[in-house]
């Protein structure tokens, strides 16, 4: 099987390792990547700015640069679901209705793509450590994305994974959120680190590198024995 992925601005320019990993994931499996050098970002930042317009320019030339019967698989489950709902308002009833429909029908989040697409649950992998796995606003209510990471994350020998209470509360992120509303979001993200100290966990696995980047900003600054991690660095973790 040949897929498409597409790697997001953010984890482009600041996690390159993480889409490496995907890769590295995905090829394991099976399956043969191809890799738009052309693509760039989502349209997802200027979308929840207020900028509509440039969104949608930014949103046409990515339809136009996966427009194809391929799967595209992202290791971003907020960029994911933003594509496949925010997309039908910009592009409802436009020229590009039908070639939305289409790349909407085609993006997965990696670990959907994994569990859901190629029936898989066990990758090899090997990681030690006590880990708390953090599903993410995003991944939940816009990409009902539900046990699909654990399921992979069960079967990584040497991971102790322990349960996260209050697990779906916000990290404190919510994009420009953590930019316009500082002090609040440092609260909310004070908060969610406390709760994940309480488990012992070092380590905090996720599937949306935009909240851990916020989160690891804390972490670092309060110098805390806590360490952010993707799900697809997990997985690519223990084996050549």
């Amino acid at each position: 099987m040949i897929v498409d992925i597409f790697i997001p601005c953010y984890i482009d320019q600041f996690y390159p390792e993480t889409g490496l990993n995907m890769v590295k994931v995905l090829e394991k499996v099976g399956c043969a990547v191809n890799y738009n050098v052309d693509q760039t970002c989502c349209g997802q930042p200027a979308f929840h700015s207020g900028h509509w317009d440039d969104c949608k320019e930014v949103g046409e030339k990515f339809i136009k640069e996966f427009l194809n019967e391929r799967y595209i698989v992202t290791p971003s489950a907020s960029c994911a679901g933003f594509i496949k709902n925010q997309y039908s308002d910009m592009f409802y009833n436009s020229v590009l209705h039908n070639q939305c429909k289409q790349i909407q029908k085609n993006m997965f989040e990696f670990s959907d793509f994994l569990v859901n697409i190629l029936k898989i649950s066990t990758i090899g992998a090997t990681f030690e450590g006590k880990a708390i796995y953090m599903p993410t606003c995003t991944s939940q209510r816009n990409y009902n994305l539900v046990n699909e990471p654990l399921v992979l994350l069960e079967k990584v020998k040497g991971l102790n994974l322990v349960n996260l209470p209050n697990a779906d509360t916000c990290c404190g992120f919510g994009g420009n959120f953590s930019l316009k509303y500082e002090p609040i979001s440092s609260a909310i993200t004070q908060s969610k680190i406390d709760t994940i100290l309480s488990t012992g966990a070092r380590y905090i696995i996720s599937c949306d590198y935009s909240c851990l980047m916020h989160l690891d900003g804390y972490i670092k600054k309060q110098k805390l024995d806590l360490k952010v991690l993707h799900l697809a660095d997990v997985l690519a973790s223990g084996w050549d």
